[in-house]
């Protein structure tokens, strides 16, 4: 209990701290741009139009909202990550049936690091995908307060009334919105994470005592390649969050009614947008795309 209580308060004050971060990537994600380009110079001295970074775009929120505009959507993101952390560690602490080591078979060859890691993987993929489908419909409200900023909406003021307003228009399939994508999302990054660490840890590191710290580092070097690669995942299940929930940022100009996350994908593959808000720092201007000031978006 004093180690899921310890979790608990670690997983929310990182996540309160994180909330401007996520609030503003979430805004870019749906394409939103309240601010114009700005003619600045890459690493190369050349002068070249860039989109506000982080910082101007928060500083952006406080001058419309405050400072207590940056932490909208917490109540119900600060939900999901105490009860995702409290699932997640329930269901690791299942006993899973260990199979009888064979015979002549020291305790060391009793199971090979490979089989280690192929059950320790699968067990923190099913506690992962268990916390991830009990916590999705907080996700979901987080996400659309958050988006309200665009169109000043304010349908979804309260995590209780969200719930009863996602209910009474879209019904139970309301709050599991995009959970597909992330799902896949979430198990794909974590294999590549694991196996990439193993190969890693197993055949590059192996013989190099030197390298002794770095393998404690391959799995956080590991996991960031691998959530840049699943990082569409991420976007397309965001967009579906917030797709034709009548708010303006689910809607055109800012995106078209998509008929299912695949639909989603396709477009945004067309446009070239899979990678949009895996970056705010050094955006660039997207290419052959101009700024529409009343739109605050490029089309």
């Amino acid at each position: 209990m004093a180690d899921s209580a310890s979790q608990v308060l670690l997983g929310s004050g990182l996540t309160v701290l994180s909330q401007p971060l996520m609030y503003v990537k979430v805004l870019v994600q749906v394409g939103y741009e309240p601010l114009p380009p700005t003619l600045g110079r890459n690493i190369f001295g050349r002068q070249v139009y860039q989109l506000p970074g982080l910082f101007a775009y928060a500083k952006h929120i406080v001058k419309v909202d405050g400072r207590a505009g940056l932490f909208k959507g917490l109540t119900p993101r600060l939900c999901s990550s105490a009860i995702g952390t409290v699932v997640h560690s329930k269901v690791l602490q299942v006993p899973c049936p260990v199979r009888r080591a064979r015979r002549g078979a020291s305790k060391k060859e009793h199971v090979s690091s490979l089989e280690q890691v192929l059950k320790e993987t699968s067990r923190e993929m099913v506690a992962r995908s268990a916390a991830t489908l009990i916590t999705h419909p907080f996700h979901v409200i987080t996400l659309r307060c958050m988006v309200q900023f665009i169109g000043r909406e304010t349908k979804y003021s309260g995590t209780l009334s969200a719930f009863a307003t996602i209910y009474q228009e879209e019904g139970i399939l309301g709050f599991f919105a995009g959970l597909i994508p992330r799902l896949l999302g979430d198990i794909l990054s974590l294999w590549l994470c694991n196996m990439l660490a193993y190969l890693i840890n197993t055949y590059a590191l192996e013989n190099g005592v030197s390298m002794a710290e770095m393998k404690s580092y391959s799995q956080a070097v590991t996991g960031f390649f691998a959530s840049m690669l699943t990082y569409p995942f991420v976007l397309v299940s965001n967009l579906m969050a917030v797709n034709n929930c009548g708010l303006a940022g689910g809607l055109l100009p800012y995106a078209p009614t998509y008929s299912s996350w695949l639909d989603c994908w396709s477009q945004l593959h067309k446009e070239g947008n899979m990678s949009r808000g895996n970056s705010l720092f050094f955006r660039k201007v997207p290419a052959g795309k101009r700024y529409v000031w009343e739109e605050r978006r490029f089309r």
